[in-house]
């Protein structure tokens, strides 16, 4: 599944072409994806204007210019394409777009200036809503998510106070939505092998006795921002599914350094990258340099 940096990285495709422009119209080939589509879709979307695109968690969200947002999630194997005006897939000719089987495009916006945004998802497992714009933040989808690790909430304080009485392992606090919104198994892997924490430790091992934040606290969050940064710089992971807006891989996979390397010697220490099961998913890391 794409984790935060994928989604970031097409947020930041799709907004120069649809931000400013109208949705002149709607092709929608099915009634459902993961969920069926809000009743009247295509008649409540058509004409308005994207006034902004941005994310929440693992989120699209279009900021249209009537009462509601359109809220998109990407799923297993979701993907957007830009086409321009002729069929020509923005991108293709110069970085070795790799084309989607057009029976797995499910949506098509047509905008304005005449370009199109296919959504295309061979597993249906993403969806699309429609929220009134008052009713957002108290939302099933939004109401209980945390904090965004790109923003200027993240910091050794803020990670102190959501751990301070949390024993259960750092990795799976990390990965606890309602505290650190948009955190994946990929980057929470990459981040405590970088900050040298072992996904063992207890979570409330990073506060203080008086519930601020130590050494590891700071660390952690500062390398947090900077793994996702520089896998958002490198237009994200691409294992299975994952293209950006114009076709072209991910290549961020390239920099792993303990995820997917189990049996690998660790790049840092030179000891034995270990793979292990926490809570249901795998967990990649080095005994010899994470304490």
């Amino acid at each position: 599944m794409p984790e935060l940096p994928e989604v970031e990285t097409v947020r930041r495709g799709l907004e120069p072409a649809m931000v400013g422009e109208r949705l002149a119209a709607i092709d929608l080939r099915r009634p459902d994806l993961r969920f069926p589509f809000p009743e009247r879709f295509t008649e409540r979307l058509t004409g308005r204007r994207v006034e902004g695109l941005r994310r929440r968690a693992k989120y699209l969200i279009a900021d249209l210019d009537g009462t509601e947002l359109l809220v998109m999630h990407l799923g297993m194997s979701g993907s957007f394409r830009i086409e321009k005006a002729g069929g020509f897939m923005r991108g293709a000719p110069l970085l070795g777009a790799r084309p989607k089987n057009s029976a797995h495009d499910h949506v098509a916006f047509e905008l304005s200036n005449g370009t199109r945004i296919v959504y295309n998802d061979p597993r249906r497992f993403g969806f699309m809503q429609l929220i009134p714009r008052p009713e957002f933040a108290a939302h099933p989808l939004f109401k209980n998510i945390g904090i965004e690790p790109l923003g200027e909430e993240l910091d050794g304080a803020a990670l102190a106070r959501l751990f301070a009485v949390r024993t259960a392992p750092l990795k799976s606090v990390l990965l606890d939505q309602t505290l650190i919104a948009g955190l994946g198994n990929i980057y929470v892997c990459e981040a405590l092998h970088r900050a040298g924490l072992s996904p063992r430790r207890p979570a409330a091992s990073l506060a203080r006795k008086d519930g601020g934040p130590n050494k590891r606290a700071t660390l952690l969050a500062r390398v947090i921002r900077e793994v996702l940064n520089e896998a958002v710089a490198a237009g994200g992971s691409s294992l299975r599914d994952h293209r950006q807006t114009d076709g072209a891989l991910g290549y961020f996979q390239h920099s792993f350094r303990v995820y997917g390397r189990d049996n690998e010697p660790c790049t840092r220490c030179g000891g034995k990258v270990r793979r292990i099961t926490q809570s249901g998913r795998a967990t990649f890391y080095c005994g010899g340099c994470q304490r």
